[in-house]
């Protein structure tokens, strides 16, 4: 893994050519209903693999030993969703393309498809501004959310319901686990969704996996 040169304008036009991008005559750039389902089979095999697998992954993919793996990720802003879309781009193409332009298309793929996961409900927090977060709250409900994740999406459904579940005084936030990935290295999250009940400062409970409301309320109970 090392900087890249490649031209993103080729790049582009490579996506667009490809049909992985639509352009639309205002010069708006959105994936393709067929480039993201590619992209959702490439989340769902690596979406949430736990930190060691996907290490192990990077390190396969551009060779570098896996006990530096993190250390060149942060190195060049690399995240989940950076080789995630990578990986769908080299699937997704039909012809061969060198390493540079694939790390520029995922780049340019992760930018247009870079909704957050994270309910408008819930206050949204990232690697920048968690531990500052949960300093002002000592008390707090984390959601980790990722997309193209079924169970995530279910829960959802539900989520307007669990939120009237938690107590007085306590925060509700939430976290796209694609992206946060200090944070899900400090709270040892390998899956979505999970659920992280915080209590003066320290993690009490978590709970990973589609939770119902009933099961929801049961961990506040137990905690706060």
């Amino acid at each position: 893994m090392a900087a890249t040169h490649a031209d993103p304008e080729t790049a582009l036009e490579t996506l667009i050519a490809a049909g992985a991008v639509d352009e639309a005559p205002d010069g708006t750039l959105s994936t393709t209903a067929e480039f993201e389902k590619t992209l959702a089979v490439y989340h769902d095999i690596y979406g949430a693999v736990s930190t060691e697998e996907f290490h192990q992954t990077v390190s396969d993919l551009f060779g570098v030993a896996p006990e530096n793996v993190e250390e060149r990720l942060d190195e060049f802003g690399v995240t989940r969703a950076d080789v995630v879309a990578y990986l769908a781009a080299k699937s997704f193409l039909d012809a061969p393309v060198e390493q540079d332009s694939l790390l520029v298309m995922a780049g340019l793929l992760v930018e247009m498809t870079s909704s957050s996961p994270v309910p408008a409900a819930l206050d949204e927090l990232d690697d920048d501004t968690f531990e500052s977060y949960l300093a002002d709250h000592s008390d707090a409900v984390v959601f980790v959310w990722r997309r193209f994740c079924e169970p995530c999406d279910a829960m959802k459904e539900d989520l307007g319901a669990v939120l009237d579940r938690v107590p007085d005084g306590v925060a509700a936030a939430g976290v796209d686990g694609e992206t946060a990935d200090e944070f899900c290295r400090s709270f040892e999250v390998d899956a979505a969704p999970t659920v992280l009940c915080v209590r003066d400062g320290d993690l009490r409970e978590r709970a990973s996996g589609r939770q119902t409301r009933d099961e929801v309320a049961g961990l506040f109970d137990r905690v706060y």
